[in-house]
């Protein structure tokens, strides 16, 4: 029996180039039979080695990335040792890179589809050779089968691709070494896929490296998932300035949450740009993803590079600022890794890089960013994730946009007082980073506006109290003085049969003037009712309502339900 092992980031993930391993197996050695594990590189170590060490296997075969690199280094070593009799074959972009590997391993390079067959008549007979170089094939289908789904694949995220390659020749990724874009034919796609849905996946995360480089088949896929996917999330890693008008048009027909889409921007420097081989039109990139954004119904996942060569910290604060104005739902803000093989690693010493000697071969210092400046850029970037990539804060990232202020000092701000309270050492709970955020606008000239908005994020996230420091009335407070105040029915709100119901689930705030207008409300002073309700959109909220204290006994009907990403406050925005 041979065994095929993944070793992924966590338990939802799954590892695509196991199967088509299996289906090349099954094809060239039928009478073999073959086993799949799926771990991950946080499983316990020993556990996963006793597994290995103690099934029965003919021969034990590895998938080896980046991130698993050193978990299959070390089981390699250690099995070596327990089953000296046992072929080790290694495979995948990382396999080439594992040290000192035992007499027993095997290193194939190359697409298993494109194998010769002397790699599978050698694994029979037990004789394999140190290395198979194997080139592209232009036959990949989907190697999953119906058992796989209902066991393997259950309650994990679902890899598939309708096309090899990539249109771009980026220095720093794998895939400019091999350079082209290979397409499955349609129909055979739309059958994969039909398969695919039937089986109720929570996610397909298609990997094909630009899923829009052909813009009327990327169309015609999107088309049949909006038609046959009802109920399926898909992912795609997208192009931002290769979408045609009818592409736009028919995005804004797709229903909430249906459609991700990972979006890599790397750097706004045209230098930068140019340097790396990287073919985009910034400006017409940041016109798609706005009106992306503004649709508010697909996730919009944005990603940086900090390292890049020519990239200052000027530069990084600018390309940050313009990717912030974009309103992505999330912003990834990832080192540059000098991969080998890669253009950019054969160009290191001309840029300065200094480098990770294992992987993932993370950048320490560049020519334009020494080592301590590119350690600061650092902890900068994990503090952007960290709170933008939540919707705890949106009000709060909303407001900086408006009023125009500099979110990359914003941020080199909140960071430092992070890094004072120990912040990346410490769990990351809601509680502990709105603590910091609020401590650190009450610095500004707007701090009361900015701390009320924090208090409405925080109660419109579903909490049913303020915490201590907000030193507002207290919620047993609030509903003491509405009960007198409300009538007995409210329209839209409740009525008498749901008014203690209402009393219960709902949470109150009271806003000045500047703050409800900037929210979209009246113009006055108010009190805000946040319902249990939600929001409709990709960052879902508890509902938000005006109540009638003060307004004449007539309820306010502009609700801020689905807020535009681009609302103008109505207000002086120095004050």
């Amino acid at each position: 029996m041979l065994h095929l092992i993944s070793i992924n980031c966590r338990f939802s993930h799954s590892c695509l180039a196991q199967f088509y391993v299996r289906q090349e197996l099954e094809r060239h050695l039928p009478e073999q039979k073959v086993l799949l594990s799926l771990l991950t590189i946080n499983d316990p170590y020993y556990q996963s080695l006793l597994h290995l060490s103690t099934t029965p296997a003919s021969g034990l075969l590895f998938s080896v990335y980046i991130w698993n690199h050193g978990y299959v280094q070390r089981l390699v070593q250690d099995l070596s040792r327990l089953l000296p009799d046992v072929p080790l074959v290694l495979g995948g972009p990382q396999a080439a890179s594992v040290d000192h590997l035992p007499p027993q391993c095997s290193v194939v390079e190359g697409e298993i589809e494109a194998v010769d067959r002397q790699f599978y008549d050698d694994l029979a007979a037990g004789s394999l050779q140190s290395l198979y170089r194997a080139g592209k094939s232009h036959s990949f289908s989907s190697p999953y089968t119906t058992q796989d789904y209902q066991q393997l694949l259950n309650n994990r995220q679902l890899y598939y691709e309708s096309s090899r390659g990539c249109p771009f020749s980026c220095s720093y990724c794998l895939s400019s070494i091999s350079r082209g874009v290979r397409h499955k034919p349609l129909e055979l796609v739309e059958q994969e896929l039909a398969e695919l849905i039937d089986a109720r996946p929570m996610i397909i995360k298609f990997v094909d490296r630009t899923f829009n480089d052909d813009q009327g088949r990327a169309l015609a896929i999107w088309r049949f998932l909006k038609t046959h996917a009802a109920g399926v999330k898909c992912h795609f890693e997208i192009a931002p300035d290769r979408f045609s008008p009818d592409m736009l048009e028919f995005l804004a027909t797709v229903s909430c949450d249906a459609f991700q889409f990972e979006i890599g921007i790397q750097s706004c420097n045209s230098q930068t740009l140019a340097a790396v081989n990287r073919t985009m039109d910034v400006a017409l990139s940041e016109e798609h993803i706005r009106r992306l954004v503004e649709f508010d119904t697909i996730h919009i996942h944005l990603d940086l590079i900090l390292g890049l060569p020519f990239e200052t910290a000027e530069s990084f604060g600018r390309s940050l600022n313009r990717v912030f104005a974009m309103a992505p739902h999330y912003i990834q803000l990832g080192l540059l890794k000098v991969l080998p093989g890669t253009a950019m690693e054969k160009n290191s010493a001309e840029y300065g890089l200094v480098f990770c000697s294992e992987p993932p071969y993370e950048v320490l210092a560049t020519r334009w960013l020494n080592h301590d400046r590119l350690s600061s850029l650092y902890f900068l970037c994990e503090v952007v994730e960290a709170f933008y990539n939540t919707r705890f804060f949106r009000s709060i990232w909303q407001y900086l946009r408006v009023v125009g202020r500099d979110p990359f000092v914003f941020f080199t701000g909140l960071c430092s007082r992070c890094l004072k309270n120990s912040f990346l050492q410490r769990a990351k709970t809601h509680k502990f980073m709105h603590r910091l955020l609020y401590e650190e606008v009450a610095t500004f000239t707007d701090g009361r506006i900015l701390q009320e908005l924090l208090c409405y994020d925080w109660l419109r996230c579903g909490h049913k109290s303020l915490p201590e420091y907000c030193q507002l009335p207290s919620q047993k407070q609030l509903r003491n003085a509405l009960r007198t105040l409300l009538p007995e029915n409210l329209d839209n709100i409740y009525d008498y049969r749901s008014r203690v119901e209402f009393f219960k689930q709902a949470t109150f705030l009271p806003l000045s003037r500047q703050a409800m207008a900037f929210l979209g409300f009246a113009e006055t002073d108010g009190l805000v009712a946040l319902l249990a309700e939600q929001t409709t959109g990709v960052m879902r909220h508890c509902k938000a309502v005006v109540l009638p204290i003060g307004s004449g006994g007539k309820l306010h009907e502009k609700t801020n339900s689905n807020q535009k990403p681009d609302k103008k406050p109505k207000y002086n925005k120095n004050s």
